[in-house]
């Protein structure tokens, strides 16, 4: 009888624990199906996020790459279109420089041909020579004015500091009165032409005895 019981309990026991298996919930069932899942996904997303972000990095190293060709291109773009400029303004303003040389020898003869005439013999009284100095003398300040229009202007360095970008020492001499390394004497007067030399005067400089 007391075998009959116990078997009787244990079949009782058997049948609550089937029906409290058969009443669990669908989403627990789901929940743990679920994790099991992501769990196993877990490596592969990991390897597709570090692809992706090696893709990312070597993206922004081309990027910044290109970016400073990019900047240096212009820089140098820059410079080009700089220095263009500059040799067509150099060219407008010295592009006469070969014409303006060539034009200084007549204002050359032109001014020894007025310092030749003897001052005192320009009178009234010599008409043909006082006519024909007027119209050397005319036609230099002429010259002259042509040549300022044009930015040629004239050096005559006399009693200066002597400059080695603008005179020509023909010789150095003691000369009494002058200071020592100052022009002494101008045997030939300079031009420059928008600020730069185009021919140096050729001078005399004192040095000490």
């Amino acid at each position: 009888m007391a075998s009959l019981c116990a078997r009787a309990v244990r079949q009782s026991y058997s049948l609550v624990a089937k029906s409290a298996l058969s009443r669990a919930p669908p989403r627990l069932l789901c929940t743990a199906s679920q994790q099991t899942k992501e769990e196993a996904e877990k490596p592969e997303q990991s390897a597709a996020e570090t692809l992706l972000t090696e893709d990312k990095v070597r993206l922004e190293e081309q990027l910044k790459d290109m970016t400073e060709k990019y900047k240096r291109a212009l820089a140098d773009t820059e410079n080009l279109r700089t220095r263009s400029q500059k040799m067509i303004e150099d060219a407008k303003l010295y592009g006469i420089q070969g014409f303006c040389k060539d034009l200084l020898e007549v204002a050359d003869i032109l001014e020894k041909a007025t310092e030749s005439v003897p001052k005192e013999e320009v009178t009234s009284q010599n008409p043909h020579l006082k006519n024909l100095y007027d119209g050397l003398v005319m036609t230099e300040i002429q010259v002259q004015k042509v040549f300022t229009k044009h930015g040629l202007s004239k050096l005559n360095p006399d009693g200066q500091k002597f400059d080695p970008y603008e005179h020509e020492a023909l010789f150095h001499a003691p000369m009494e009165g002058k200071e020592p390394g100052t022009v002494a004497i101008v045997t030939k007067v300079g031009y420059k032409l928008h600020g730069r030399t185009l021919r140096p005067a050729l001078v005399g400089v004192a040095k000490a005895p």
